[in-house]
């Protein structure tokens, strides 16, 4: 029989492993497993051989295995993950409460990404990184074939400058993001393209802009290129975020955590779709129409890029967001008129709203840069978002992110292979 709880100031009540075992309704051995993980420390006590665990720490297991037992369907569902980042609700999305387009439209990149991380608003800053991190990353990426790809690029980069890092392994909040305030400007800085003198000091849109066209900006355009890179911030759950989310409950460090985001976002299925819109968005200004290039993409059994979410029933509302601004930006207006030819004609039998990345696509497109360029935009925007999901996951129980397998193999025992 279980001790009663002890009274004030008197020794914390210990467990048997099989007291354990009862409470948590598991085996024995699974114990031992918990402790492994890191999710139950045991001690043996003077004189004894058993291992005892502390009763407070494993009712806490308990409680936390049952509130995800009721959160995760019994046929192995969707993995449930409890967040204060970013809520998407009836086609709106907040960032810790507070309406995310609102954000974009009354602060910086700069000044999201921190509201993002801390919850606390600071106006007028700007992340720069040290020479010496740069030029690191610098000499990482121009050393990469000249095709390599943007995202293989800031990969690349993200990893010089982890290895430039002495404290990378320290997961405290304030480590964290220090080492976050100086990637992401290295990931821009290392980037191939222009680097003209007084730019490496003002706002992170300034700098992006000369990695990604040749073309002097404008104001409009800027406030376009800063004002996407603050709705990209963050989008909950999405696949690389949840990359980002498993390294972390690894305990890898915050570089590790982003090089497995960019490791997913290179999968054609979640970055690419901007460079897809893009090009296509090429051909309806070459063709003039987009009936012939809508129906050429369905020929070949490829669906219409940068149409549709499956969070949102109605308008994407960065894309709402963007092409409004883009309405101000010289030279975008044969684009836009594409993208509105686009939506209307494949809405003769599908109704589906323009996504952010038909919005980003006519912002490259008019803009001068190449079809890669959204992706660009995407990858250093979202390097935000993954610091602040690292660091949350950081503060749960480490390797929480173990879903179980359901084996569908041969039974065994199956004899030996000849």
């Amino acid at each position: 029989m279980r001790d009663q709880h002890p009274a004030p100031g008197s020794p914390a009540r210990r467990l048997s492993t099989r007291e354990t075992a009862e409470l948590l309704g598991v085996k024995p051995e699974t114990v031992y497993a918990y402790v492994s993980r890191g999710q139950l420390s045991s001690r043996r006590e003077p004189g004894g051989r058993a291992s005892t665990f502390d009763a407070g720490e494993v009712e806490a297991l308990a409680r936390r295995n049952r509130r995800e037992a009721a959160g995760s369907p019994g046929s192995g569902g969707d993995l449930s993950v409890r967040t204060r980042i970013t809520l998407i609700d009836e086609d709106r999305y907040f960032f810790r409460g507070v309406d995310a387009t609102e954000l974009a439209a009354h602060h910086s990149y700069e000044e999201v990404a921190e509201w993002l991380w801390t919850g606390r608003m600071t106006r007028g800053v700007t992340f720069t990184a040290p020479p010496a991190t740069v030029a690191v990353a610098r000499r990482a990426v121009d050393a990469l074939p000249e095709h390599t790809s943007t995202t293989d690029r800031l990969r690349v980069a993200t990893i010089a400058a982890a290895a430039e890092d002495p404290l990378r392994f320290d997961l405290s909040e304030e480590s964290v993001l220090g080492a976050a305030r100086v990637l992401i400007p290295t990931l821009v800085a290392a980037l191939p393209g222009r680097r003209r003198r007084g730019h490496d000091d003002g706002p992170l849109a300034h700098r992006l802009w000369d990695r990604l066209t040749g073309i002097e900006p404008g104001d409009a355009a800027l406030r376009c290129l800063d004002t996407a890179l603050a709705l990209l911030v963050d989008h909950d759950l999405a696949a690389s975020t949840l990359a980002v989310r498993v390294a972390a409950s690894a305990r890898a460090h915050a570089y590790a955590a982003v090089s497995a985001g960019l490791g997913v976002l290179e999968g054609p299925l979640h970055g690419a779709s901007s460079g897809l819109a893009h090009r296509m968005l090429l051909d309806v200004l070459d063709q003039g129409s987009a009936a012939t290039v809508i129906a050429d993409e369905l020929r070949a059994g490829r669906r219409i890029p940068g149409l549709g979410h499956r969070l949102y029933q109605g308008e994407d509302p960065r894309a709402r967001v963007l092409f409004a601004l883009l309405e101000e930006v010289p030279h975008a207006e044969p684009a836009l008129l594409a993208a509105r030819d686009i939506v209307a004609t494949t809405a003769r039998h599908t109704p589906l709203h323009a996504n952010v990345d038909l919005a980003l696509a006519v912002f490259t497109a008019s803009c001068g840069m190449p079809a890669s360029a959204g992706e660009t935009v995407f990858a250093v925007a979202r390097t935000a978002g993954w610091i602040a999901h690292a660091l949350e996951e950081y503060g749960e129980r480490p390797l929480r992110m173990r879903p179980s397998g359901h084996y569908v193999g041969p039974k065994p025992p199956q004899p030996l292979p000849e």
